[in-house]
């Protein structure tokens, strides 16, 4: 009799389990369908303007590029293609507050009431500090970088950008400005969880400008103006995010305070 009972309480918590997996599965499948849908509702208005978008992000190039000359098609498609891939892009990159929000939506449940307050200011922090990255590096570092490839070029030789590779080659240096813009946050994450502290954080400077410029050189042109544009603010970047962590381990500890004396 107590073996069955036994069994059967194990077969209740199995059931159980199982049917609290498969209700996660069926949230994340609703969030992802929902998230898709709302990127391809961004997706149809921009489609219609896909040229005129496209037409933006190469002013940066069209700017620099000689008089009489422009930019070129080798492959059939590209002219029609490229501009609908910049344009799906973009709406991911604008529905990036919707993607977060069902994020936000499928984890915050199993998270504790300290953990909430804190996931959700870095979640929308590193939103925004990705969003300055890009425009970082749309509105500082194109027309820098444009003017001095364009500058450097062989007498004799035109330059005659193709429009899919110029696609690929900002899209690459907007993921690398983006990305780097969220040294802050990685630096907050690693001291929030006890993988490193302010001082050692400090004490380890030399090593992180020799990265940054080390991912500066990997991560962008081969030329010494997007390198250091790159690399100066993931030093500043990274300083600001060892301010921050100390005041996140001053709250953390003043809120730890707090809860003793409330046990006490």
């Amino acid at each position: 009799m107590i073996g069955d009972r036994l069994n059967t309480r194990s077969t209740r918590t199995q059931t159980q389990e199982q049917q609290g997996l498969i209700g996660h599965l069926v949230e994340l499948r609703t969030r992802l369908l929902r998230t898709v849908f709302s990127i391809l509702i961004i997706f149809v208005p921009l489609a219609f303007f896909a040229n005129d978008l496209y037409a933006v992000l190469a002013m940066p190039l069209l700017e620099n590029m000689p008089q009489g000359t422009s930019m070129i098609a080798t492959e059939v498609a590209s002219p029609f293609l490229t501009p609908f891939k910049f344009a799906l892009v973009l709406s991911v990159f604008l529905g990036m507050p919707v993607i977060l929000y069902h994020f936000w939506g499928f984890i915050a449940p199993g998270l504790y009431g300290h953990e909430r307050k804190m996931m959700l200011p870095l979640l929308v922090g590193s939103t925004v500090l990705f969003y300055s990255g890009v425009l970082f590096a749309y509105y500082v570092v194109f027309p820098l970088v444009f003017g001095f490839l364009l500058s450097v070029a062989p007498e004799g030789v035109a330059v005659m950008t193709d429009i899919s590779k110029y696609l690929d080659f900002v899209l690459k240096l907007f993921f690398a400005f983006g990305m780097a813009f969220e040294v802050p946050i990685v630096t907050i994450v690693l001291v929030w969880a006890g993988a490193t502290t302010p001082d050692q954080l400090v004490a380890k400077r030399p090593y992180v400008i020799v990265v940054a410029f080390v991912l500066g050189m990997l991560m962008t042109p081969p030329d010494l103006i997007s390198q250091t544009l790159l690399a100066l603010p993931m030093w500043l970047l990274f300083e600001i995010g060892v301010m921050l962590s100390r005041l996140v381990l001053k709250r953390q500890a003043e809120r730890e305070a707090a809860e003793e004396q409330e046990e006490s």
